[in-house]
């Protein structure tokens, strides 16, 4: 190997090594990985709201023998977002049914989702991640961005997720279709 080819390799590899010590120092941490179907969900804790503005503490271990979906959004009132969460709420029965926890989640006060809840007419209680501990343990926190990945997780009865769309495209009828076949599944219909 030529000596100006090693020297190249070396500063290139210098200079990796170094940006990653500064991101670490400076308290950057590398987003969690998305969990992976069949592994058992994260469990959590927080504090969700609907349109009557009381705050409902939620957490997955309470929810066990239920089948929960688990829907991470940017931020409330933003085109896409209106556009899933109206979808969510117009088709409620023939994409959930009535005995599944249907929770949203995004970045969002307490008092935006309970504002846009009865605005809307929402019919869930959605998630306040403010710190974005939720988005982070389930791979959905946006990286440098403040705001949340669009990814949905379906959690079964057994609290093991069932069914993950990573990148779920809030304008396309495929992505709906695909979760309320994956949601049947979990229920066992």
């Amino acid at each position: 190997m030529h000596s100006s080819l090693r020297a190249a390799l070396f500063v290139t590899f210098a200079a990796s090594v170094a940006g990653a010590q500064a991101s670490s120092a400076a308290g950057t941490v590398a987003p969690a990985a998305f969990p992976a179907i069949g592994d058992a969900a994260p469990d959590f804790s927080g504090t969700a709201t609907d349109s009557t503005g009381k705050a409902i503490p939620v957490s997955l271990s309470s929810l066990r023998g239920k089948v929960v979906v688990l829907a991470f959004y940017p931020a409330d009132r933003s085109s896409g977002c209106t556009a899933e969460l109206n979808k969510f709420r117009d088709e409620y029965r023939t994409l959930f049914g009535d005995d599944v926890v249907v929770l949203p989640a995004s970045i969002d006060s307490l008092g935006s989702h309970s504002s846009w809840a009865k605005e809307a007419h929402f019919p869930f209680a959605m998630i306040a991640d403010t710190k974005s501990e939720l988005a982070t343990k389930y791979g959905s926190q946006g990286g440098a961005r403040p705001y949340f990945k669009r990814t949905v997780f379906v959690i079964g009865k057994d609290g093991k997720v069932a069914y993950a769309d990573t990148r779920f495209n809030a304008l396309a009828q495929d992505g709906y279709d695909k979760l309320a076949t994956e949601i049947k599944k979990a229920r066992g219909a």
